[in-house]
C-alpha cells in the first residue's frame, strides 16, 4: 500500500509571497538555499535540491495551492510519482503551509515527512 502525510507550518509571509517563491527559479533556489529549475506553469516541470527532487506542476490555484506529480532520486525506476498538494491559508500576513504528500513508495515516507521540515519548512522560516 502506498503512504501518505500531511505536514504543515506557520510562515511570516503573505501567501503570494510563498506562492511565487515556489513557482520561480531563483526564488526557489533562494528559500531552500539549493538549486532549483523550475517552469512554474501547469505542466511545466522542475528540479529542486540540485536534482534530487523532480516532478511537474499538475494544478495552480494563484496564491492558494499547487498540486506536484513528484519524486526523488530515490524512487524506484518503475515507481509511480507521488502527488504533493501545497496549500496556502493566510491569516494577518502570516501563511500556514500544508503539504498533503500521497502515492510515497513503500519504506520512504518517514524520510519525505522528516525532508519536508528540513529542506523546507526550516529553510523557509529564516529566507521569509
Amino acid at each position: 500500500m502506498k503512504a501518505k502525510f500531511t505536514v504543515s507550518a506557520m510562515i511570516n509571509a503573505k501567501a503570494e509571497k510563498i506562492y511565487k517563491a515556489y513557482l520561480l527559479s531563483e526564488e526557489h533556489s533562494a528559500m531552500t538555499g539549493s538549486p532549483a529549475r523550475v517552469d512554474g506553469t501547469v505542466n511545466g516541470d522542475f528540479t529542486a535540491w540540485d536534482g534530487y527532487i523532480q516532478g511537474m506542476f499538475l494544478e495552480l490555484e494563484k496564491n492558494r495551492r499547487i498540486v506536484q506529480a513528484w519524486r526523488t532520486a530515490e524512487f524506484p525506476t518503475d515507481a509511480e510519482d507521488s502527488i504533493v498538494e501545497i496549500l496556502l491559508e493566510e491569516s494577518r500576513g502570516k501563511t500556514k503551509l500544508t503539504i498533503n504528500h500521497s502515492n510515497i513508495p513503500e519504506g520512504q515516507a518517514d524520510s519525505y515527512k522528516t525532508g519536508w521540515e528540513d529542506f523546507y519548512f526550516k529553510p523557509m522560516k529564516k529566507y521569509f
